[in-house]
């Protein structure tokens, strides 16, 4: 399912079968999920940068419902695959989150998700749904890092935001789809009032802010980049003028106060222990190696 305004040039050419559908439209999904005949459905869809916050939970949490409900009137019901997100657990602290810890995200976004995994549970007792909450993710197509990636090559200056200290757990997006496969074929399901049974957190590698910075400069073939630190204070004010500029124009911004009030939480860690063990699952290749891909992909594109 893609929406009708999507670019589906390279889903095509890797033949893909298309169906343009809106998430949140309890027909559509049914639909495309009925014609599909699928046994494993892997829900992917949601808003990351929105103008109005309400979106979020409209898309987020009411199109999980949407799905769930589509796949739970099915004679022979799919497996559903949720990609949530570590937002909806919240920021780490010094140690890693794990799955059993209680969920407490801090942003609009985080809570939109953690609500889309409360309207799966309220399907788990008939329909199997195990959760993935990947970290931060990156790699060929992906836009949120190369926001990141653009600074340091263009000119050398990595910009941190708040404590450059705190750290955050990384996974490549190739990594991660190899992670969605195993949960979806031998993962646990999610069980009503069990804390965290059904649930895997998706990460290969922590780092600090600082250290990102130092790896992507490795991977473009650059010197070590000139760190331009912000204040808090700083960086809720271009979160203020992210806004501004989305109400303004019209279309959300990468980086608006919902965004920063995560950067500023603290450090964004999750341990990847029960999903090695469980499923056997594990990055094929460094964080290094990744990172040298997606610097690698950037170029081919020209993006960079």
């Amino acid at each position: 399912m893609v929406r009708a305004t999507s670019h589906v040039e390279r889903l095509r050419a890797l033949g893909a079968h298309l169906i343009a559908c809106d998430i949140t439209d309890r027909e559509q999904v049914t639909r495309a999920i009925s014609s599909s005949s699928a046994c494993f459905v892997f829900h992917l869809a949601g808003l990351v940068r929105v103008i109005g916050t309400g979106d979020y939970m409209r898309v987020n949490a009411g199109g999980v419902e949407t799905v769930a409900q589509a796949c739970n009137e099915q004679r022979d019901r799919p497996v559903l695959v949720l990609v949530s997100s570590l937002a909806a657990a919240g920021p780490s602290g010094r140690r890693p989150t794990v799955e059993s810890n209680p969920p407490v995200p801090v942003s609009f976004y985080g809570r939109s998700k953690f609500a889309g995994e409360q309207m799966a549970m309220q399907y788990a007792y008939a329909l199997p749904i195990t959760v993935v909450r990947p970290c931060v993710v990156f790699g060929a197509g992906d836009r949120g890092m190369y926001e990141v990636f653009g600074p340091i090559a263009r000119s050398g200056l990595h910009v941190v935001g708040g404590s450059g200290d705190t750290r955050i757990s990384l996974v490549a997006v190739a990594d991660l789809v190899e992670c969605l496969l195993l949960a979806a074929e031998q993962g646990e399901r999610l069980v009503p009032g069990v804390s965290g049974h059904g649930i895997y957190f998706a990460a290969a590698e922590d780092v600090s802010y600082f250290e990102l910075g130092m790896a992507i400069a490795r991977a473009l073939g650059k010197p070590q980049p000139r760190i331009l630190r912000l204040p808090g204070w700083s960086m809720r004010t271009i979160g203020r003028f992210g806004d501004a500029m989305s109400q303004i124009s019209r279309r959300p911004r990468w980086v608006g106060s919902d965004k920063i009030r995560d950067v500023l939480a603290g450090s964004w860690t999750c341990s990847s222990a029960k999903a090695r063990q469980q499923l056997g699952w594990s990055p094929k290749a460094t964080l290094d190696d990744r990172l040298g891909e997606t610097a690698q992909w950037y170029r081919d594109a020209h993006w960079l």
